[in-house]
Formats: structure tokens, C-alpha cells, sequence
């Protein structure tokens, strides 16, 4: 019985340890590591904008090229991966809907960039982070280089770094 009341006490003082750290919020490398999870977030977000508005040119182009064509003329397109053959009035239609909700899913995007950035900037805020490069005097620039060494992941992004 003296064994699983001890094992009992190591537990207790065990979830004590884990509790009283948690009071006074995340540690330095949490803070940072959410920080980076939220700007690769708006990263992919950016990387996806991008590529689908490079669709929509394609498809403008797409577009105006077979605006000028006869409509009763043999066109291709390519569906899931099957190359189909079609007439221009069946397929420009079509196109100009794909192009339609690409530009939808384009807006959507955009707003959930800006939300993204608008949250990024209150994290900043709330746990007073710094970018390196950004000047925040000559004393912690140097205090902000020995914590992104020490921090490991954050000198390898070089992104962010935690000030207190």
C-alpha cells in the first residue's frame, strides 16, 4: 500500500507541476510555434490564390480565343483526365462557368487572407512579437538573435522571434 501511496503523491505533484505553468500562459516556444502555424496558413492561402488566378487568365484566354471561332467548329477539352471532343458552343459555356467559380473561390480566399492577417496581428500584439529585421533599437536586436538561436525552429524560418 506504501507504494501506490507514493506512486499517487508523484502523480499529484506531477499534474501540480503541469498546472501551475499553464496559469501563466503558453512558454516562449508555443507562442512562437503558433505564430509560424498561422503565417504558413496564410502562406498556402497566398500560394493558392495565386496559382488559381493563373487559371482564370487560362481560361480568359481560353475564352476570348473561341469567341472568334465559328461555334459549330470541333474543339478538345480535357475532362478528369479524358480528352473529350466537343463543338465551341458547347464547351464555351462551360468554360466561362469554371471561370465563373474560380473567381468565386478567388474572393473567398481573399477574405480569409485578410481575416488570417487581421488575427496574425492581434497574436502579435497580444504576445508582443518581432519579425528579425524589424527595428526595435540597437540593445535587442542583439537579445532577439541570442532567443531565435536558442529557440531552434525560429532561426530556421527567420521569421519571428518572442520579445518580452
Amino acid at each position: 500500500m506504501a507504494a501506490s501511496s507514493s506512486s499517487s503523491s508523484t502523480a499529484a505533484s506531477k499534474t501540480n507541476n503541469s498546472t501551475g505553468g499553464k496559469q501563466s500562459g503558453p512558454s516562449a516556444e508555443q507562442v512562437v510555434a503558433a505564430f509560424q502555424r498561422m503565417r504558413q496558413e496564410q502562406r498556402s492561402m497566398a500560394a493558392k490564390t495565386a496559382e488559381l488566378e493563373m487559371e482564370i487568365n487560362e481560361h480568359s484566354l481560353v475564352i476570348d480565343t473561341l469567341r472568334e471561332v465559328d461555334p459549330s467548329r470541333k474543339c478538345y477539352r480535357l475532362v478528369g483526365g479524358v480528352l473529350v471532343e466537343r463543338t465551341v458552343k458547347e464547351v464555351l459555356p462551360a468554360l466561362e462557368g469554371n471561370k465563373e467559380q474560380i473567381s468565386r473561390i478567388v474572393d473567398s480566399l481573399n477574405t480569409q487572407m485578410q481575416t488570417k492577417g487581421r488575427e496574425l496581428t492581434e497574436y502579435r500584439e497580444r504576445y508582443n512579437i518581432r519579425l528579425v529585421g524589424e527595428e526595435d533599437g540597437p540593445g535587442k536586436a542583439g537579445a532577439s538573435s541570442n532567443r531565435e538561436s536558442e529557440g531552434g525552429e525560429a532561426s530556421k524560418g527567420g521569421a519571428g522571434v518572442l520579445v518580452s
